[in-house]
């Protein structure tokens, strides 16, 4: 059992939140416990405590989770069910999530620290978007019809693969849950939803949500509960088609061993990344300072498209920095709860500490703090730390190199495009960027050089459900979002009949 994991099932509750927070994980219709009895605590990343507890699955409790969605998906009561009749259910499903906006935002904030405007404005109302437009898509999605010879007729057409595990991450909970369960679910598939430890309320809660919509149980089961136990049985497990997950690249890496080690089960993941923002001399600098500060402090840094590299002419490096900083400012660490905030703490005492050795090994290196840099806040007993921005780091250090998900800048200078380019693409991840300049030419080139799944010009961070998501090179494989996304929920069979 993992070293967090008890029995003890009391929380230091500060005060009263005004939501229920829920306690048990979500198999076959019905709310239960562990097998075990074992849980994990969830614990308030703006002071430090503890405020309630979820049940720590293991791999027994998976089996049964998977065992209760197989059942289900065999006996095709929603994976054989009408197209129509999925997409009225998905449609009731997101509206339900947006009548519970309020008591979400607030799980949500409570689960991760992030600030509550953005939890109630942004994930919650985004999830919802993310079901419907699944749900809208689900009868609009077509077969083929094969080139034959005259004596055949030949038919392509889509079927869900089966039991999908789909393990998100706790930087955007609820959203990231939604990114999986739209196409899988649209497709017919049975899924297990496997939240992160730090953030399962929000998960949890939607799991009713979901049958009261109409979903059948058994077709959507949430389980809580330790990665290296919970998530590596789903990765294991024989009766598992397909494993969609979404977190660090190592992380990604075992969950491909796992799939060779099992049933050579299907793996989709979006990883990790170490996304560039290059400003050239001839880009509004106001305009690129402004996505920058907000492309690296926004939900605390802990985005996996985080631009955390600003790749910039030498020649308005200085000029760059003063403006970014000034933007900075906005971003001063504060009560999620309030919703005046913009930066919340981080996610966990694990995280700051991670963040913290980053910046220390920044200053070893010789880059130069140039803001911030420091914990704040302390008498909080929350995961506080300043918006902090690096000037002279060479991309080889390790500020450049690895994932820091935290509110920390890299600021690389080179000399020219072509630099910027080099400089851009050395990096194990490849999952986005973005290019500042207002020379068409040279959008269109770093466009097509950049090795990245998305790369923004002239802005960051901008999407929607239309448009696919994901990575190239460690930043992982497949893609959310779009039809697109389908496709690893399907698998298409031919079929030849004779005349």
């Amino acid at each position: 059992m993992s070293a967090g994991a008890t029995t003890k099932s009391t929380a230091t509750t500060p005060k009263d939140w005004g939501v229920a927070l829920p306690s048990q994980s979500f198999i076959n219709g019905k709310f239960v416990d562990a097998l075990s009895g074992k849980t994990l605590p969830c614990v308030f990343p703006a002071t430090g405590q503890t405020i309630g507890y979820v049940p720590a699955c293991n791999a027994n409790d998976v089996d049964v989770a998977v065992r209760s969605a197989r059942k289900t998906f065999e006996a095709g009561s929603w994976s054989r069910a009408a197209p129509q009749d999925r997409r009225k259910v998905l449609l009731k499903f997101s509206e339900l999530i947006l009548q519970h906006k309020d008591e979400l935002a607030t799980l949500e904030t409570l689960n991760v620290g992030k600030p509550i405007t953005n939890s109630k404005n942004g994930d919650i109302p985004s999830a919802a978007g993310c079901i419907a437009w699944f749900g809208e898509a689900i009868d609009k999605i077509y077969g083929e019809v094969g080139p034959t010879a005259h004596d055949m007729t030949a038919i392509v057409t889509r079927e869900p693969v089966g039991v999908v595990a789909a393990v998100v991450p706790w930087n955007y909970p609820l959203s990231m849950a939604a990114w999986k369960l739209g196409p899988a679910l649209a497709a017919g598939n049975s899924v297990i939803l496997k939240p992160a430890e730090q953030s399962p309320f929000t998960a949890l809660r939607i799991a009713s949500l979901a049958v009261e919509a109409g979903l059948p149980e058994g077709v959507l089961n949430v389980i809580s509960g330790y990665g290296e136990e919970a998530g590596k049985a789903l990765g294991l497990h024989m009766d598992v088609d397909c494993v969609t997950f979404t977190g660090s690249t190592e992380v990604g890496k075992l969950f491909m061993q796992y799939a060779g080690q099992s049933n050579v089960k299907r793996v989709s993941l979006e990883l990790g990344g170490k996304s560039p923002q290059v400003v050239l001399a001839d880009s509004d600098l106001d305009a690129a300072a402004a996505a920058i500060a907000a492309g690296i402090f926004s939900n605390s840094g802990q985005v996996c498209n985080a631009g955390s590299r600003l790749v910039v002419e030498a020649g308005v490096k200085d000029e760059l920095l003063e403006k970014v900083i000034k933007n900075a400012e906005a971003f001063a660490p504060g009560d999620p709860l309030n919703p005046a905030t913009k930066l919340g703490p981080l996610v966990s005492a694990e995280q700051f500490e991670r963040v913290l050795g980053y910046i220390d090994a920044g200053r070893k290196a010789g880059a130069k703090i140039v803001t911030g840099g420091e914990k704040t806040l302390k008498d909080t007993g929350g995961y506080y730390i300043q918006p902090t921005v690096f000037d002279a780091v060479r991309n080889d250090m390790k500020i450049a190199q690895e994932e820091i998900f935290g509110p920390v800048l890299s600021t690389i200078t080179v000399a020219d495009i072509d630099e910027a380019l080099k400089v851009a693409n050395d990096t194990i991840y490849g999952l986005a960027a973005a290019v500042w300049t207002n020379d068409i030419r040279k959008a269109q080139r770093a466009a097509k050089a950049i090795r990245a799944g998305v790369v923004w010009v002239n802005c960051f961070d901008r999407g929607n459900m239309s448009m696919p998501f994901g990575g190239f090179k460690q930043s992982g494989h497949g893609r959310d979002k779009s039809l697109h996304a389908i496709d690893k929920y399907t698998d298409w069979k031919a079929v030849w009949y004779a005349a």
